[in-house]
């Protein structure tokens, strides 16, 4: 693959995203409804207050640093198919093919239909529609989406920007609950650890936190379409995660001080908990309405994003080839978008059929993820040693250690999404084995 000039090509992706665009486009994506279910079991596993807030800023960390290391990679290979381009080049087509299918098929389809379900769960209180009532708001969200963002890039980009400051101050009000409204007394019974060791269970707190924290790296796909990207890419990432990780820390303060450890690491709904005690009947119903929002915002970010990969996909391998055409007058890959839609719909079935939405679809997709994160981040080592005099609008900072650092991190979330998830890893396994053996066939064929 050979970089473009957009501007030779009108029917391919234009910089029309500023700053603020971007920022919000992370900030939507990676809050999601993790912050309103995870902080329980990170309370629950490290037992008192000073280590859960440890895990959180540690969390921050290590998203900051694999930011630095997205940075200069984006930066110095801006392209629609972000990792997808970022794979080709290092390690050729073969590897990147198999990113596209996975990213296809597992990640971005499985991220859009775990916002899905979430959405639904929250809703479902509010308006039941019978038995189905979740598998039918997930179905109905990803179809609306799917057509809001049909229309252009400019829609997509408005109703994220929308969703995004109505849900932080969702955050604010969470926060305000907690520190102000209805302070519980912090000197609570700590939670005790859920795993049998202090290490064990720190290991799995930052498993949830970490989760809690993905979805940064999405902007890479966007790296084509931002204005003034050899600034602003970086820029993006860094102030996207400043305002991400300063909610995060806040509000699980303001859980502890709302609720006290024990309470929290009980808990099952903590945002819900803290509200019902600072407003009543009404806090029930207004964060039903904000994780609601919250899950709308990531699925809306998630699919803006996850169709780019798609859309790369197609230009390089004419097996896919259908996919490789961008709509120039709305701005999007109209192909890639509806058949991204069209997998998640399927994977909301899948969900439907186990009972199980919401963890089925967290177990899909956490091994492949990782696995291709820790490839991405590689691509930093190979960038260097074989374009040691390539363009670098950006450079990671304490180059090797912190890509080093970024790359450990990765393979220790890969080992503990296969040993803490369930069945529905060797799908999403089974399902990347499915995209190796057709990159296989693709070679003998060529």
């Amino acid at each position: 693959m050979t970089d473009k000039d957009p501007a030779a090509n009108p029917a391919a992706p234009q910089p029309v995203l500023d700053l603020k665009d971007a920022v919000a486009l992370i900030v939507g994506i990676v809050i999601g409804a993790g912050i309103f279910k995870l902080p329980a079991p990170v309370a629950a596993n490290t037992g008192d207050a000073g280590t859960m807030m440890l895990a959180w800023i540690l969390g921050a960390a290590i998203s900051f640093v694999g930011a630095l290391c997205y940075a200069e990679i984006a930066t110095s290979h801006p392209d629609a198919g972000g990792e997808y381009h970022f794979l080709e080049r290092a390690f050729g087509g073969d590897i990147a093919r198999l990113f596209a299918w996975a990213r296809m098929t597992v990640i971005s389809s499985g991220s859009i239909a775990i916002f899905a379900f979430v959405f639904a769960d929250y809703v479902t209180p509010l308006a039941p529609l019978g038995a189905h009532s979740s598998s039918i708001y997930a179905g109905l969200l990803v179809l609306v989406l799917t057509a809001i963002n049909l229309v252009g890039i400019r829609a997509g980009k408005t109703t994220q920007n929308v969703l995004t400051l109505i849900l932080c101050l969702g955050l604010a009000l969470v926060i305000v609950s907690g520190l102000v409204i209805a302070p519980a007394g912090s000197a609570a019974t700590p939670a005790a650890p859920a795993a049998s060791s202090a290490q064990g269970a720190f290991g799995l707190a930052m498993v949830f936190v970490l989760l809690t924290y993905g979805g940064w790296n999405d902007a890479a796909y966007l790296s084509a379409e931002i204005r003034d990207g050899h600034k602003n890419i970086a820029r993006s990432l860094l102030l996207g995660l400043a305002v991400v990780a300063t909610l995060y820390i806040l509000v699980s303060y303001a859980y502890y001080i709302g609720l006290g450890m024990e309470a929290l690491g009980k808990s099952s709904a903590p945002a819900a908990d803290l509200l019902g005690r600072a407003l009543g009947g009404a806090g029930a119903v207004l964060i039903c309405v904000i994780v609601a929002l919250a899950a709308i915002t990531s699925a809306n970010a998630t699919m803006l994003t996850g169709a780019r990969t798609s859309y790369a996909l197609g230009r390089d391998w004419p097996l896919f080839g259908i996919l490789g055409r961008w709509d120039a007058a709305a701005g999007v890959p109209r192909n890639a978008m509806l058949l991204q839609a069209a997998i998640s719909l399927a994977l909301v079935g899948l969900g439907t059929w186990t009972r199980k939405g919401f963890e089925t679809m967290v177990d899909y997709t956490a091994p492949v993820f990782w696995l291709f994160f820790f490839l991405t981040g590689m691509t930093l080592f190979v960038f260097r040693r074989w374009e040691p005099h390539a363009s670098r609008p950006y450079r990671v900072p304490f180059y090797p250690v912190t890509p080093l650092l970024f790359c450990g991190v990765c393979i220790y979330m890969l080992f503990s999404s296969l040993a803490y998830t369930g069945k529905g890893a060797l799908v999403g396994v089974g399902v990347l084995a499915v995209g190796a053996v057709l990159v296989i066939v693709n070679r003998r064929n060529a």
